[in-house]
């Protein structure tokens, strides 16, 4: 695991986010920049009984892509919060699949980074991909 993991603004970041605690969504930060979330597909999890509901699939890729960026401006006291982002479903992501979402960061500016993440299944199908802008700023505006 990398030292970024336990940084004060990731683990307030752990604590803080009910949404994915009520989801059973779980991430870990590889490297800075390069953030990585699991998720066993549930029945709280479908729009239909044999995939999940497209919200699921796009909160898990804003959510790592998220955590990517995070991890590359916590040591400056910021956080981040999503302006934009593309979701491509390339496959059905269905009950019972362990997804990974491996996300990466394309570009670093001075407060905007661009994102990018990819879902895969326990086959290694990709089943979706995306790609996100992202701004940083001061932790204190987020109530950290």
């Amino acid at each position: 695991m990398h030292p970024i993991n336990k940084h004060p603004l990731v683990k307030r970041y752990i604590e803080s986010n009910h949404f994915g605690k009520m989801l059973d969504f779980n991430f870990t930060i590889i490297q800075p920049g390069n953030g990585l979330y699991e998720c066993e597909i549930q029945k709280k999890h479908l729009a239909t009984p044999h995939a999940a509901h497209g919200g699921v699939v796009t909160t898990l890729l804003d959510s790592c892509m998220g955590v990517g960026a995070l991890s590359l401006v916590c040591s400056s006291q910021k956080v981040v919060s999503t302006l934009e982002m593309k979701v491509s479903f390339l496959n059905a992501v269905k009950p019972g699949d362990k997804i990974i979402v491996k996300s990466t960061c394309l570009k670093r500016g001075n407060n905007i980074l661009h994102m990018e993440a990819s879902m895969y299944n326990q086959n290694d199908e990709v089943l979706a991909k995306s790609s996100g802008t992202f701004n940083a700023f001061p932790k204190e505006k987020a109530g950290y």
